[in-house]
């Protein structure tokens, strides 16, 4: 996904177009793959945590040790997750239509005079397992509104297996790397599952919609995760061949509330509104647009700005756009002032994450790797370095911010709430329900000034625990911290009043009560704790040590 001003694709050939997107075979491999366990679950358990993580590092040899028996769920997890081939007579077996799949492009076959004697198969696409969390419509649910049913927890109806269908070569376990796929030119290659695509389906709200936009959808990844709780997705994307695969993806998933539309940014859905956006967009900071899936094609960090600043139309009221981005850190300026500029004028209220910073050198090093520079001609390599230097000395960046951006149309008539913050730290995956607790707790600080915060009845927040710092065998603590096991997992200094005041927190008194008896007990004035206390519950409710009752 680009926007319109930056380099696109030529037109896809008929040729690159391929496999045939055909339902009725599509049901036939789905029922061929989950017969034979050839789902997420079951490729765990054949090959075992250990070589299971190795296909992350694109390591093959330990799956490849534990799939030479020949059964089903071997020979199809051979043939298309590790790209080996099979012979003819094991692909029949594992169940696959293998003349049908030869017709229309699933499979292609070596030459029968090959060293096999029987011409041996091999996969055209990579087709990988997905975890088992996307939820099948079966016509029947969803309410008079149009949204998806959903249970409790937040999902709907029964899981269903699903499975990404990306280049070869493109997909984590992918045995070829990026950029081994004969015939098609690198900038239109489409990518399978990856760091960043798990990242923003586990940071994204998951409610019962009834639209949601997957705005720069490559093969289909988010576009399938909210298909388990909207009556209908609308996948974008600038390249017809992610558009094209997210269809593949769908089709052997056996979803098809998924629609396909081309352009970039919103230009495919003017004039329309969603209760979800989510973007994994191409906000790689490069000189130039030279790789569709990860490259902008505008100056700097243009395309994510733009992204950001377009969402706020698109939004039901109480709608969220959620994105990945990259963002430049320009001497002279705070990260946080850039993009609170970003976000400004959206109507929305925002939390953003930095999650790393690298230095422009680092920065300019992942991304010549990535692009396979690295293995070129030395000088070419350290002039395509040199480039991506000039570029960040002339803009004046000093490094590159990593992190994900989450927007919400804020109440009307409501001042929107706009917190940007480090924190490079572990937190509880998948994030977010804590993510819509964060805007909630929002909600409910806008509307409560001190005096209301003090009669509020609050509850510490489950698996909240007390550390005390201090010199060993001294009376008091120097110092009390308050630290979480869920959500963001924060920790937070507080004084020994703040700590017995959220360990009395269990709901049945109001704050301003609590904070009565402890004056009490420590001989201050009650005004006093009264006056200095709505500063800390804030920065407690806000972090989500206190819960406000629903």
């Amino acid at each position: 996904m680009t926007d319109s001003t930056a380099p696109t694709p030529t037109p896809a050939s008929p040729a690159s177009l391929r496999p045939v997107v055909d339902a009725a075979l599509a049901a036939r491999l789905r029922a061929a793959f989950t017969a034979a366990e050839f789902t997420a679950d079951g490729c765990l358990d054949l090959l075992g945590a250990a070589a299971y993580a190795a296909l992350a590092r694109s390591e093959t040899v330990p799956a490849l040790r534990a799939t030479g028996g020949g059964s089903p769920r071997e020979t199809l997890l051979r043939l298309f997750l590790l790209q080996r081939p099979v012979s003819r007579a094991a692909a029949e077996a594992a169940g696959l239509p293998v003349q049908q799949c030869l017709t229309d492009g699933w499979l292609t076959a070596d030459d029968p005079d090959g060293p096999s004697g029987e011409g041996e198969l091999r996969a055209t696409v990579d087709i990988r397992p997905y975890a088992n969390d996307i939820y099948v419509h079966d016509g029947h649910d969803g309410h008079a509104d149009g949204t998806a049913d959903a249970s409790a927890d937040g999902t709907a109806d029964e899981p269903g297996d699903a499975w990404i269908v990306s280049d070869l070569g493109c997909s984590v376990g992918g045995a070829g790397g990026i950029g081994s796929v004969g015939g098609v030119p690198r900038a239109e290659l489409v990518l399978g599952v990856g760091g960043a695509s798990t990242t923003l389906a586990n940071i994204t709200v998951r409610r019962p919609a009834r639209r949601v936009l997957d705005l720069g959808t490559g093969s289909g990844v988010q576009a399938l995760h909210a298909a388990r709780h909207a009556a209908s997705v609308t996948a974008t994307d600038v390249n017809p061949r992610a558009l094209h695969f997210t269809r593949l993806t769908a089709a052997l998933s056996g979803l098809d509330s998924i629609e396909t539309r081309q352009g970039s940014l919103f230009e495919p859905v003017p004039g329309e509104t969603f209760d979800l956006v989510v973007s994994n967009p191409p906000f790689v900071i490069s000189p130039g647009g030279r790789f569709t899936y990860r490259d902008g094609g505008l100056p700097g960090d243009e395309l994510c700005r733009r992204l950001v600043a377009g969402a706020g139309r698109r939004l039901e009221p109480g709608g969220y756009c959620q994105l990945l981005a990259n963002w430049q850190h320009v001497r002279g300026e705070d990260w946080r002032a850039r993009l609170s500029g970003w976000i400004a004028g959206t109507g929305c209220d925002a939390w953003v994450v930095q999650r790393e910073v690298q230095d422009v050198f680092q920065y300019a090093e992942l991304w010549l790797r990535d692009g396979g520079d690295h293995r070129q001609d030395r000088a070419e390599y350290d002039a395509r370095y040199q480039e991506w230097l000039d570029a960040f000395e002339a803009a004046k960046v000093e490094g590159v911010g990593f992190g994900w951006i989450t927007l919400r149309r804020a109440p009307e008539g409501r001042e929107p709430v706009v917190v940007a913050e480090e924190w490079p730290h572990p937190v509880e995956q998948p994030l977010g329900p804590e993510i819509e607790r964060w805007f909630g707790r929002q909600d409910f600080l806008r509307e409560h000034d001190d005096a209301g915060l003090l009669a509020v009845h609050y509850r510490l927040a489950d698996e909240v625990v007390q550390e005390q710092i201090g010199v060993p065998g001294a009376e008091d603590p120097e110092h009390v911290v308050l630290r979480q096991n869920r959500g963001m997992r924060r920790a937070t200094k507080v004084d020994t009043v703040g700590a017995g005041f959220a360990g009395a927190c269990d709901g049945s008194l109001p704050a301003g009560g609590i904070l009565d008896a402890i004056a009490h007990l420590v001989g201050e004035p009650p005004a006093l704790l009264r006056d200095r206390a709505p500063e800390q519950i804030r920065l407690l409710v806000e972090q989500g040590f206190l819960i406000p009752p629903a």
